[in-house]
């Protein structure tokens, strides 16, 4: 009976253990519950996800400085596309033919005298292989395996690029909802305001050291140092 007894009243203490000894205790730190997230607040705009009628974007304005008079942003990166910093009223949609306004001071001729940004010597480049095909054989005009491409100089704008809001876009006092730490490093003193594209296009890209490029024994599918690890050279 003795030892029964015992045994019930170690049971009981481990329980209080276990369990506190009320139910009215304070929670621990560890026991403490997270607060509950709303659903307004999953959205960076602090409105209900189901409802779409009730957000408001925020408000921004586009530049309205004419061309010429307008304070140009740095690039975004080393030969990243310009932003366009003047108005762009009256000069979108830009069309193939006819409906291209930007030639008309951005053209490298006459670009300095109209104090805007030249177009670079890449978009006077057609880098578009020209493959041949007869209806039964076809023939590359490069060879991927050695590294070859196909540059042409134009001596007028290249029609792949006719279409300028493609890549560049119009300025904005728009504000960033979060954080953008991204800092630039240019490769070259004037980076932030002039590309220098054309002038690095065809320069071999050392990424696993000096023989980064693709070798004879590449080509015949033996191994070298380009093939090897990144890790072997580092």
């Amino acid at each position: 009976m003795k030892m029964l007894t015992k045994s019930i009243l170690g049971f009981v203490a481990a329980s209080f253990l276990l369990t506190g000894c009320g139910s009215n205790a304070a929670p621990t730190a560890q026991e403490k519950v997270a607060p509950t997230i709303t659903e307004e607040q999953l959205s960076y705009r602090n409105t209900s996800l189901y409802h779409e009628k009730d957000t408001v974007p925020p408000t921004f304005k586009f530049s309205d400085a004419p061309a010429g008079a307008s304070q140009k942003f740095q690039r975004a990166f080393q030969d990243a596309p310009p932003m366009i910093p003047h108005d762009t009223e009256g000069m979108l949609p830009i069309t193939r033919k006819d409906g291209n306004q930007c030639l008309n001071c951005h053209i490298p001729e006459i670009a300095s005298s109209m104090g805007a940004t030249p177009i670079p010597p890449s978009h006077f480049m057609d880098m578009r292989p020209k493959h041949k095909w007869d209806g039964k054989k076809f023939e590359k005009a490069v060879d991927n395996l050695k590294n070859e491409v196909a540059i042409v100089k134009k001596n007028k704008l290249y029609q792949g690029r006719w279409n300028c809001s493609q890549c560049h876009a119009p300025q904005s006092d728009a504000k960033l909802i979060t954080e953008n730490r991204f800092q630039p490093e240019y490769l070259s003193k004037d980076g932030a305001f002039k590309s220098h594209w054309d002038e690095v296009m065809t320069k071999d890209l050392d990424t696993v050291g000096k023989e980064s490029i693709v070798t004879p024994k590449d080509v015949a599918n033996e191994q070298s140092s380009a093939g090897e690890s990144v890790w072997e050279h580092h």
